[in-house]
């Protein structure tokens, strides 16, 4: 089949499970899928269909990828084998199942493999909590591309299909924080044949039914949700040229719209296409017959401006209802990224968390601890996506800002399946949410208008008029859980809205009287009014709120608990000021954060965007526009850290010296108006010389014969 009459083979949405079976055989799943050639003989099999390989360990939980792709596909008939945390520096582990029958599956685990090594400062994090016993070091740097690469040379001729978190934020040519520069898409450097993003349920089902049906996976290039890559463009699309932020060039003749023109070839560096190629309706274009000409990756890779650019274009494009395909070329190939998946309905989502999983990791790991793991164990997810749009957050770019919901049924059914089955349940359930702990079966008024929508958050700068807010169902959710016999206590610990918890009272009574175990976890992130708006984040007027209402219905039930507020440091759009005067609201307020964090640019993120290019997508971008500030080097992210800790005394001389060139020496003093004491404890911070004026002398122990020196008795010279 032609490269055009792939891409024009169009299908509607089907339910996932509604496929033909694979095996002709009666279907019987597997205990655990195998991961040695010993548990594939003990199966009856010669071979798996399908092999997985994942940059995590594998448990056979819903809250693992890999688990939720196997079991669906073995529900298909499918033999799926897993390969964990393979050992990468050569092609030994690749092999231990043999070569699949149809395809690898290589996806970096549960998170992108950077963020999971690495900390915002760019340091190595010292363990892993994917990996038994927390151990570090147990997967390679971007690991979907070193496992393709490892499964082209393993097996050669075999496809490979490349998803997960890691590949969805890297798409299309992106901004690597750790290499501080811009990639090729992740589908390039990978080698692999097709990358899938987003939630990829459907994709990975047609995917493998087709190739068992002998489809060639070249010929696959028409699926919602992936992506590839092609050395010519279909002729019988409408392209819109976006590669540039500027008008086009001169006018020309006004083309014929009867016309049958050909799609654009592939151009110079300094070539310049027609705004768009018309074909028979030139009043209206044909979204599904449409594609966006993104900047290619040569010029987002030299140009900022064009970067966020493309960005914005990326972000816009990203409602199933309405988004266009978009096409970047990357040397003389064409990255061909089609329309984002169309949501699961809550049928076939209910399904998919009803698979024969047996909710423990694999028994080869024996009793060593994951901690991932761990933290999940009694935990139920019960919706996905979140149409909250944060800047700095991967969830909506990865699960689309439509919600799509388990039903009631479902999620009782499985605190039933913890309750009955999981080893070591004590009759509380860990956290009852998702994404987001209170977007369950919220959504907008009109199916028509949601399709149709292009706005980049529902609830920014205000909550949208056309969105439900109404969360009682999940009041009557909350209450019929808790009313399972055997069940104590149900927490929520998942990330809250408090924006759309206070549009609903009875939910925040029902929240805090019952679902808080003593601290509740909020994320403002900022009280400032240009973070605020460069995240997406409500004002602080509405914490203040949600705060009164906590309080209050905390005092209702007679339980002394407490808002424990989440805040980042070294934003886009913060300055010094901003977080100055955040300090001086927690101080204010009481609160003394234990741990804080630097922002760090993910990949494909708008506020990774603004922090590469300096420019804001959020608006139109245009190189006369406006410029965002953001502190990039280390001393002033180490400065913003600190005044989140303003209370620690390593930080004191970091924050005086900041104070002074700010003009705001006046906060520095040892009353309750002063930000920072102006003593030094001795052995704490850098020794400045504010250490010879602290207003008390040290005593010492002698263990030697050797008289300490004065400076080491804290005494300074001799008066």
């Amino acid at each position: 089949m032609s490269e055009k009459a792939a891409i024009n083979r169009s299908r509607p949405a089907r339910d996932i499970f509604g496929y033909r079976k694979y095996w002709a055989h009666k279907f019987t799943p597997a205990p655990f899928l195998p991961m040695s050639r010993e548990e594939m003989d003990d199966l009856g099999w010669d071979s798996c269909d399908i092999i997985i390989v994942t940059g995590d360990a594998y448990v056979d939980q819903a809250s693992f990828g890999m688990a939720i792709i196997g079991r669906l596909l073995e529900a298909q008939g499918f033999r799926v084998g897993i390969i964990a945390q393979p050992r990468w520096q050569n092609t030994e582990d690749f092999l231990q199942l043999g070569r699949p029958n149809l395809f690898f599956g290589v996806t970096a685990g549960n998170m992108d493999s950077m963020v999971n090594r690495y900390t915002s400062d760019r340091k190595i994090r010292s363990d892993d909590a994917y990996t038994p016993h927390g151990e570090g070091g147990k997967r390679p740097d971007r690991a979907s591309l070193v496992y393709s690469q490892r499964c082209k040379e393993a097996c050669k001729g075999v496809p490979v299909v490349i998803g997960g978190i890691e590949a969805s934020l890297r798409r299309i040519a992106h901004y690597d924080y750790w290499q501080d520069k811009v990639r090729h898409s992740a589908l390039v450097d990978s080698k692999a044949d097709i990358l899938l993003y987003g939630n990829a349920e459907r994709a990975i089902v047609e995917i493998a039914h087709r190739l068992a049906a002998g489809e060639n996976i070249r010929e696959i290039r028409n699926l919602r949700g992936t992506a590839v890559l092609l050395n010519t463009l279909p002729s019988d699309y409408t392209y819109i040229d976006s590669r540039d932020v500027e008008a086009p060039g001169p006018a020309h003749a006004k083309p014929d719209p009867y016309a049958s023109t050909p799609a654009p070839p592939p151009m110079s560096e300094s070539a310049q296409a027609p705004l768009v190629t018309l074909h028979t309706r030139p009043r209206q274009l044909d979204r599904e017959r449409t594609a966006v000409l993104l900047p290619s990756h040569e010029h987002v890779k030299r140009d900022p401006v064009l970067y966020a650019h493309a960005s914005r274009i990326l972000h816009l494009e990203s409602n199933p209802g309405n988004a266009r395909a978009l096409v970047q070329q990357h040397g003389r190939r064409w990255l061909w990224v089609n329309p984002p998946p169309v949501p699961l309905a809550t049928r076939e989502l209910d399904r998919v968390y009803e698979l024969p999983y047996q909710r423990r990791p694999h028994p080869a790991y024996g009793d060593a601890r994951i901690p991932a793991y761990e933290m999940i164990r009694f935990s139920i997810n019960i919706m996905r996506g979140c149409f909250g749009g944060c800047t700095f957050c991967s969830i909506t770019e990865h699960e689309g800002r439509i919600i799509q919901n388990r039903s009631e049924k479902s999620i009782l059914k499985e605190i039933e399946a913890i309750r009955d089955n999981v080893p070591g349940f004590t009759g509380n359930i860990s956290d009852l949410g998702g994404p987001t702990a209170n977007m369950w079966r919220l959504h907008c008024k009109d199916p028509k208008i949601e399709a149709s929508c292009r706005r980049l958050s529902c609830v920014y700068p205000g909550i949208c008029k056309n969105m439900k807010t109404d969360q009682m169902p999940l009041v009557r959710l909350y209450r019929k859980a808790r009313a399972i016999p055997g069940i104590k206590r149900i927490f929520i610990a998942s990330g809250l809205r408090y924006d759309l918890a206070v549009e609903t009272p009875e939910y925040v009574r029902e929240l805090v009287t019952h679902h808080v175990g003593g601290y509740l976890k909020i994320a403002p992130e900022h009280t400032e009014k240009s973070p605020l708006s460069h995240m997406m984040k409500p004002g602080i007027g509405t914490y203040d709120r949600f705060k009164a209402m906590f309080e209050k219905y905390s005092r209702a039930a007679g339980k002394e608990q407490y808002l424990i507020p989440y805040f980042i440091a070294a934003h886009p759009g913060t300055t010094d000021e901003d977080m100055l005067n955040l300090a001086l609201w927690l101080k204010r307020n009481g609160f003394r954060a234990d741990q804080v964090q630097a922002y760090l640019p993910s990949p494909m993120a708008l506020a990774t965007a603004m922090w590469h290019t300096g420019y804001n997508p959020l608006k139109k971008v245009t190189r006369s526009g406006k410029t965002v500030f953001s502190p990039r080097g280390m001393k002033q992210r180490r400065l913003h850290k600190a005044f989140l800790r303003y209370h620690d005394a390593n930080n004191w001389p970091l924050l005086r010296e900041a104070l002074k060139k700010m003009g705001r020496a006046d906060l520095i003093g040892n009353g309750k108006q002063h930000l920072v004491p102006a003593w030094q404890p001795r052995g704490t911070g850098e020794q400045h010389k504010e250490t010879k004026s602290r207003p008390f002398r040290t005593k010492h122990v002698r263990r030697s014969g050797k008289k300490p020196s004065r400076q080491r008795r804290g005494l300074g010279k001799r008066r």
